[in-house]
């Protein structure tokens, strides 16, 4: 895990961060530093306060939990939209999730008291982090609904929308049997649905890689999951924040890699 200091100048392209005033993020910022992960890499685990809180760029990073044979299963994701360490920022000790690297990339990082403190001061970084905990507890809320009414097929195209809006690619580096072992079913499950969405041309599956070839096909055999997750940031008071960000649509998403989280959150008015 290497880290070197961030400079404020750069250009955010963690849109958490992207959706605060400019003087609050500058603040911020110069109180970071860029770090960088590999798949695998444990950014904090089960029954330990994390020293820090990190906001994701180009990595991906799953929230799991374990059960008491130490199998686990993802509850939650966070890339590009948010930010990892809640119970440090809101002081309440031990994290209950373990926070592994899912994509490898480059993520902001900051001290958690650090953090806390501004946060503490109230203000636009208050009200806006507050805003998107609100946004994490409910895809948390969603994603257990899934995992427990949905068919196996369901949950793959919602997990394969979700990391869709955090890449530029099309392409996500998964195995069938990591796959199963997040979202907890069979791995037999994940290659009989992943056949069945091959087979209508929706996705591309070469060892280890999964291609998304129609993101339209993959919304039409999604569960109303993705779509509620989605709503849940574009209610928030969200704005653009790239050129390749997109209107709100109720039907497919045409040939844009992004998605729903192809927008900032903005603070609410005074």
């Amino acid at each position: 895990m290497a880290a070197m200091t961030c400079t404020t100048g750069s250009i955010v392209r963690n849109r958490l961060l992207a959706a605060l005033p400019e003087a609050e993020r500058q603040q911020l910022l110069s109180r970071m530093q860029r770090v960088e992960f590999s798949v695998g890499d444990i950014l904090f685990g089960e029954g330990r306060r994390p020293p820090y809180v990190y906001f994701p760029v180009t990595a991906v990073v799953s929230l799991l939990h374990s059960d008491s044979d130490g199998v686990c299963t993802e509850v939650a994701a966070v890339g590009n939209e948010g930010m990892l360490g809640v119970t440090t920022l809101l002081g309440v000790g031990e994290s209950p999730r373990r926070a592994l690297v899912q994509n490898s990339g480059w993520a902001y990082r900051m001290n958690g008291a650090a953090l806390r403190e501004e946060f503490m001061r109230g203000g636009q970084v208050q009200q806006l982090l507050l805003r998107y905990i609100q946004a994490l507890l409910t895809m948390m809320g969603q994603v257990a609904v899934c995992n427990r009414r949905h068919s196996i097929e369901q949950q793959m195209c919602r997990w394969l929308l979700l990391n869709l809006d955090r890449t530029d690619s099309r392409e996500l580096t998964m195995t069938h049997e990591r796959l199963a072992s997040l979202l907890g079913v069979r791995r037999e499950g994940i290659t009989e649905a992943a056949r069945r969405l091959q087979a209508a041309g929706f996705i591309i599956y070469r060892r280890g890689h999964i291609t998304v070839a129609s993101r339209d096909g993959i919304e039409a055999s999604a569960c109303e999951c993705y779509g509620v997750i989605r709503r849940v940031y574009e209610q928030l008071h969200i704005r653009p924040s790239c050129a390749q960000a997109r209107p709100a649509a109720s039907g497919g998403s045409g040939s844009s890699p992004g998605g729903g989280f192809g927008h900032a959150l903005a603070p609410s008015p005074a």
